[in-house]
């Protein structure tokens, strides 16, 4: 029999749906439905049209379409979310018709008016990990376009993506004229972030960045970090611009999260400790301090037991010794709420919807403005991905690390909020006991991570400074 010929050909494809869609019609459908239709009609098909794109098809608050050019698809993406952004000037933040937009050059099949393959899937999953109100490009798209756009880019790492057999490189569009927001908050405060890579020993590629010009600190990476990202959420912000203006500030991603591979095959806690040794290799330090918030504090542990000539000063935040299914006091219902997140994750973390990750973000930041949960919402959904989250839980809810705690020969501080809703002060309490010497301050609040208006933060900085005063 003979093989049907297929017609394939390169294109760039450009996908686009609306941002928390579900929502907004079970709010308002009519009012929603006429918003799209009139973006569509005033702005998007003419935009497209405009760039000589083909739309070829488009399905509830979907839209598929491609280009001859990656360059048109790129200044036809930006166009419009631009426009999108005057164009809800006016409209309450709960109303907004916000798009996801990526883009991707590929090789497809046509058939018909249709367009099927590999390059079509990766620009869809592209648009389902684009900030609201954002365009990702691929890394094939910035290789086209680079030169020939004046616009910047922020690097969101080697990402996988879903039912994508690869990793992806992608890469965010700023869509302001000039740096990124990361960047202006960083020049606005007098500030200039380096970010280098590294390899671990395993050949994982980790992103390190440093920042400031004071005494070195070396904060460990922790779940869900975006050295970029961070700076622009109103959860971190404070707290990484009141220590930059202090110390030199090294930072990392940790393997699976923000800038560092996303593609790993291993994760545990003596990887993670390797990964630190590699990154303070490759940033020169000596010796030096380690500030560790939450799981990070099991890492800094086992790191100072390791290398005690290297640690002069140890600070833990928010720790804990032993992970939930450690403890000798879990009880089955703890297990089994612990089992529920993992499906829940499997299922949630990378959807539109942050209806799951609301769930996790709650019990972290439970007094958190609106504007703080959903900018926390989002940055889960951006630094790693649904795979890499169920792995993470995995294992941390396996730390052990008692034993190691009347080994550490270093001055120590350890801090906790004492109302913590997602680590108890208990835990705290547990870890400066076994060590000896370490110093325990309790701090005031509710939220695991110390946010810019709580009570707590400018008590953990001025103990942080105090505590590290001679170094």
């Amino acid at each position: 029999m003979t093989k049907k010929h297929v017609d394939r050909r390169l294109t760039a494809i450009l996908a686009a749906d609306v941002a928390g869609y579900s929502r907004l019609m079970g709010a308002d459908e009519e009012g929603t439905h006429a918003q799209l239709k009139a973006h569509r009609h005033d702005l998007i098909d003419r935009r497209i049209k405009k760039h000589r794109g083909r739309i070829i098809n488009t399905a509830g608050d979907g839209l598929l379409a491609e280009f001859a050019s990656a360059v048109e698809a790129v200044r036809c993406a930006v166009e419009i979310q631009r426009a999108m952004i005057t164009r809800n000037t006016n409209v309450p933040a709960g109303s907004r018709l916000e798009f996801r937009i990526g883009i991707n050059v590929g090789d497809v099949i046509e058939d018909g008016s249709e367009i099927f393959g590999g390059g079509v899937n990766v620009a869809a999953r592209l648009e389902s990990i684009a900030p609201s109100g954002g365009v990702c490009i691929s890394r094939q798209v910035l290789d086209q376009i680079e030169g020939k756009l004046r616009l910047q880019f922020r690097e969101m790492g080697r990402q996988n993506l879903k039912n994508i057999a690869r990793p992806i490189e992608v890469f965010a569009i700023d869509l302001h004229d000039g740096a990124s927001k990361a960047a202006r908050i960083l020049t606005g405060a007098n500030l200039k972030q380096e970010i280098r890579y590294c390899r671990a020993a395993d050949g994982v590629r980790l992103a390190f960045a440093k920042v400031g010009n004071g005494p070195p600190l070396l904060r460990t990476a922790h779940w869900l970090g975006h050295l970029e990202y961070d700076w622009e959420l109103p959860i971190f912000r404070r707290l990484l611009l009141e220590l930059a203006s202090t110390f030199s500030l090294v930072r990392f991603d940790a393997r699976g999260n923000g800038l560092s591979d996303w593609d790993v095959g291993n994760i545990s806690l003596d990887h993670w400790v390797s990964d630190m040794e590699s990154v303070a290799d490759a940033a020169g330090l000596d010796r030096f301090p380690i500030l560790a918030l939450s799981q990070g504090c099991a890492v800094a542990i086992a790191f100072a037991v390791r290398h005690p000539d290297r640690v002069s000063h140890l600070i833990l935040y928010g720790g804990f010794a032993t992970g939930v299914y450690k403890s000798p006091n879990v009880t089955p219902a703890a297990r089994e709420q612990f089992d529920a997140m993992k499906t829940l994750m499997k299922l949630g973390w990378g959807a539109n919807e942050p209806t799951f990750r609301q769930l996790f973000t709650a019990s972290m930041i439970p007094t958190a403005t609106k504007e703080q949960m959903d900018a926390f919402n989002e940055a889960q959904r951006v630094s790693a991905s649904a795979e890499c989250a169920v792995r993470y839980l995995e294992t941390v809810i396996n730390f052990d690390v008692r034993d190691l705690l009347p080994q550490i020969k270093v001055p120590t501080l350890v801090m906790h909020v004492r109302d913590d809703r997602r680590v108890p002060i208990a835990s705290g309490r547990e870890i400066a006991a076994a060590i000896p010497g370490a110093r325990f301050v309790t701090l005031p609040g509710k939220n695991h991570i110390p946010l810019e208006q709580d009570p707590s933060l400018p008590i953990f900085l001025d103990e942080i400074r105090r505590f590290l005063g001679g170094t």
